[in-house]
C-alpha cells in the first residue's frame, strides 16, 4: 500500500486558491485529530467516553469562534485573509447545535487551519493550535 497520497502537494497560492469550504473540510479532520491526540497524551487511561466529553469543548463551534477572536490580532495579513474567506462562505448546511455567527467563525477557523496543513507551515500551525489548547484548559 503507497501513502504517498498524505503528502501534500500544495504551495501557499495553490492552497489559497482552494474553496473555503475544501479548506475548513481538511482543517476540521486536522484539527480533530490534533485535540485528539493531546487528549490522549495527557490522559492515556481515560475511557473514550470520557475522552469525547472533553474533545468537545475545543471542538464546538463556540469555542473555535472564541479562540480565533482571541488570537485575531497576532494573525498574519495573508491568515486574516483565509479566515474571512472561510467564515463568509455561504454553507448549505444550518448548524445544528450553534449560533450561525459562531458557526461561521469556526468555519473560518478550520479553514485557517487545513490552509496551514496543506500549505505545509507547520511551525506555525502548531504554535497556533498549542495556544489554543492552553487558553482552553
Amino acid at each position: 500500500m503507497d501513502f504517498d497520497i498524505l503528502k501534500n502537494s500544495f504551495t501557499k497560492e495553490s492552497a489559497s486558491q482552494l474553496n473555503s469550504l475544501v479548506l475548513a473540510y481538511i482543517g476540521d479532520a486536522v484539527y480533530e485529530v490534533f485535540v485528539r491526540s493531546h487528549l490522549i497524551n495527557e490522559n492515556r487511561n481515560t475511557l473514550v467516553n470520557k475522552l469525547h466529553k472533553e474533545a468537545t469543548n475545543y471542538v464546538k463551534a463556540e469555542a473555535q469562534s472564541n479562540f480565533i477572536h482571541g488570537i485575531f490580532s497576532e494573525l498574519t495579513e495573508e491568515e486574516v485573509a483565509v479566515y474571512k474567506r472561510g467564515r463568509n462562505t455561504k454553507s448549505y448546511t444550518k448548524p445544528k447545535n450553534a449560533e450561525v455567527k459562531h458557526y461561521r467563525n469556526a468555519t473560518g477557523f478550520e479553514a485557517l487551519v487545513g490552509y496551514l496543513y496543506l500549505s505545509e507551515q507547520m511551525e506555525r500551525l502548531n504554535y497556533l493550535l498549542k495556544k489554543l489548547i492552553a487558553e482552553t484548559k
